[in-house]
């Protein structure tokens, strides 16, 4: 094998090791989790989460866990602990929100 050969085969493994790890974790949050979260007094917060640590889909261009394209997706949510979401700040001046917000 050529050493072209090897590095090709090296990328091509390490490309479908990255996507089936983004498709195991770009799930729905399970009944368990959501009930785990209420339970601990989470609240949704759009717009608080950094690129790819959404916790579940709020609309287009969210389709699961972990899919927000930017930081600070208005449409995309994170759990946050119970009544904080509209006091984190973030980039710009803005401020977390309970319903979805446009980006």
């Amino acid at each position: 094998m050529s050493a072209k050969t090897v590095v090709n085969a090296a990328l091509l493994a390490g490309a479908v090791a990255s996507l089936l790890s983004s498709v195991a974790n770009a799930a729905p949050l399970t009944n368990a989790e959501v009930s785990a979260a209420t339970a601990a007094h989470k609240e949704k917060c759009y717009g608080v989460a950094l690129k790819g640590q959404n916790d579940c889909a709020a609309g287009p261009g969210t389709t699961c866990q972990g899919t927000s394209s930017v930081d600070f997706q208005g449409n995309s949510w994170k759990f946050v602990q119970g009544g904080t979401c509209t006091s984190i700040s973030v980039p710009g001046g803005g401020h977390g929100s309970l319903t979805p917000m446009k980006s």
